[in-house]
């Protein structure tokens, strides 16, 4: 009986220890699956240098920081590139209007170059380095994995890279180039690119030709000459606008700036001149992507008129608000004490 007793309590006591055990793991995994839930898959483990402190940054947990809301990360080209440019000088106008209107309250813009050519880069198009988190990744891995498109014959290393971008040039490997070029020609009469007049106008105040297309006071006025013209003058955006400020940013940007801008030999031999660019933005709280773009060819970059629109209209507004509070209250109110809310009653708590 003696003997019996010591088993049943040395059993016991094994099994107690199996349960703690067992609870034990399971609160670790739960721990682990709390931890990870809200980070951005694709890029976690993908470290890139801050070109402001020089730190390597994680971009997956930079995408999925507590209280960080929505982030707009550009996974942008090498800094002399087309497309590079025009991603600045867009995120650089609607970025007030992507945080008043669409709750994007952190954006990071990541360029397949040295952090010497993307100062320089921010510099040329005026971006604000308070306002837009700049990262770089030379050899453009952390783009290319996340899966942007490649241009033409990517897989070809014994073809001359230059040789390959100028077949991009005519759509090879990069289908929509030759409309997004033709484009800036002909203008739209149904869309507008609010962000081209401010590009010219940033151009035209650090000297770079074409340098007429705007009439600048000294009062800070602009005269945008293409809306003169007869017929077209009216259209959101006018034949040759977009076409004159690409010219500028040709000559000005990247023809000037080449040596400090182009690609380093490194960069060329992992094939960052033909790669594209994309545009995301994630929900930190949830780690989904909100929006995303991946660049089908050579100016073909993300639509930030899109963007905003597609956005805005997932934004709480206040009169949505007001509506899911009197939603919630009506849920808790009981049948001996109703409550009412007036349509011009402030819901503070």
């Amino acid at each position: 009986l003696q003997q019996h007793k010591i088993f049943q309590s040395i059993s016991q006591s094994i099994n107690m220890v199996r349960v703690t055990a067992f609870t034990s793991t399971i609160f670790v995994l739960l721990a682990c699956l709390a931890s990870n839930v809200d980070a951005y898959a694709p890029l976690m483990g993908a470290k890139a240098r801050s070109i402001t402190t020089g730190d390597d940054v994680d971009l997956g947990a930079y995408l999925s920081e507590p209280d960080s809301g929505r982030t707009m990360l550009i996974l942008g080209t090498y800094a002399a590139d087309f497309n590079a440019i025009e991603y600045a000088q867009r995120l650089r106008y609607y970025l007030p209007e992507l945080k008043e209107r669409c709750n994007v309250s952190k954006f990071g813009l990541l360029l397949s170059c040295q952090p010497k050519a993307a100062k320089a880069l921010s510099d040329v198009v005026d971006l604000d380095l308070d306002e837009v988190d700049v990262f770089v990744d030379n050899k453009g891995t952390i783009a290319r994995e996340w899966g942007v498109e490649r241009g033409w014959l990517p897989e070809n290393g014994d073809v001359n890279p230059f040789l390959k971008l100028f077949g991009m040039l005519w759509g090879l490997g990069a289908w929509a180039t030759l409309p997004a070029v033709i484009g800036g020609y002909l203008g739209n009469p149904l869309k507008p690119q609010r962000w081209i007049e401010d590009a010219l106008a940033v151009g035209q105040k650090k000297g770079r030709w074409p340098d007429t297309a705007l009439d600048m006071a000294s009062d800070g006025s602009i005269t945008n000459k293409f809306s003169e013209l007869p017929v077209v003058g009216d259209w959101p955006r006018r034949p040759l606008e977009l076409a004159t400020l690409r010219l500028q940013s040709m000559v000005g940007i990247s023809i000037k700036n080449w040596k400090e801008l182009s690609p380093d030999q490194e960069a060329l031999d992992s094939g960052v001149l033909t790669q594209l660019g994309a545009c995301i933005v994630i929900d930190a709280a949830s780690g989904n992507e909100l929006y995303s773009w991946r660049d089908p060819g050579i100016c073909a970059v993300a639509s930030f008129e899109d963007i905003i629109e597609e956005l805005a209209m997932s934004t709480p507004t206040p009169s949505a608000s007001l509506a899911e509070a009197k939603i919630a209250i009506k849920a808790t109110t009981t049948t001996t004490a109703p409550t009412t809310v007036k349509e011009d009653t402030p819901l503070s708590t």
